[in-house]
């Protein structure tokens, strides 16, 4: 039994479905709503005390974190496709890009993310509905994160995380103005990783993701949104925030 818990199409949540939707591998999709705060609700925190997604049940065996989820995937299943390179310097190519990822490109995206979508979301709440949610939140650092999207994160912080999407920008166009993917001549990992958080990029970033400074990182969106895997995925897979694609 394979079942993944996650939020919608979107961010870190999209990584291992995409994994598993690339590489055909059967599970369940138990999606949770953030609005609810569903993923801090005691059920799950039996699953992933931290009370965060994506998490992977594999037969009683809990794995977190999306990028060694799609890791973990690929070493438990290796009768299915791959998505990690045979060679292995691509295949350690491949593992700095998924690295740059989790520790640069998500967060300085994810905190104008958390600005733009979360804050006006835990606005919302009445003072006593928001600090009952939080006090369900397990992870000191992100009870912090909800406050300070409910206050708002202030001009400095939110200059310094553009400065930073420009730069991973710029980065990602480097590389994909002349190439078709991030790593040698094939899709994989890397890309998935990438994808999930550019993805929608050139809707909610359009001043710096657009046809006429960034043509590679557009096509490459739109290269990887053509995938029939991935069009079968954000047909089937319902988002909280609508479709990025």
């Amino acid at each position: 039994m394979l079942t993944l818990y996650s939020f919608g199409p979107g961010a870190n949540s999209l990584k291992p479905q995409m994994a598993l939707y690339e590489r055909g591998i059967p599970f369940t999709l138990r999606v949770l709503d953030p609005k609810k705060f569903e993923h801090h609700e005691d059920w799950f925190k039996a699953i992933n005390p931290r009370g965060q997604v994506p998490a992977l049940d594999h037969d009683g065996q809990i794995v977190t974190e999306s990028t060694v989820i799609c890791e973990y995937l690929e070493d438990a299943f290796p009768e299915y496709p791959s998505l990690r390179p045979t060679d292995p310097f691509l295949r350690a190519e491949m593992r700095v890009w998924t690295k740059w990822v989790d520790e640069y490109f998500c967060w300085c995206v994810s905190t104008i993310g958390w600005e733009r979508m979360i804050g006006p979301m835990a606005r919302a709440y009445s003072d006593e509905e928001f600090e009952d949610y939080v006090a369900r939140i397990p992870v000191p650092e992100q009870q912090t994160k909800w406050r300070n999207a409910r206050k708002g994160f202030g001009a400095e912080v939110l200059a310094e995380e553009m400065r930073k999407v420009c730069v991973s920008v710029a980065k990602l166009e480097a590389r994909l103005k002349d190439h078709d993917w991030l790593v040698g001549d094939q899709f994989t990992l890397a890309d998935v990783c990438n994808f999930s958080i550019a993805n929608g990029m050139q809707f909610g970033f359009a001043e710096q993701v657009n046809e006429k400074d960034t043509p590679g990182l557009i096509a490459w969106i739109k290269r990887v949104n053509d995938r029939p895997a991935v069009q079968k995925l954000f047909a089937e897979v319902p988002s909280e925030f609508g479709k990025r694609g």
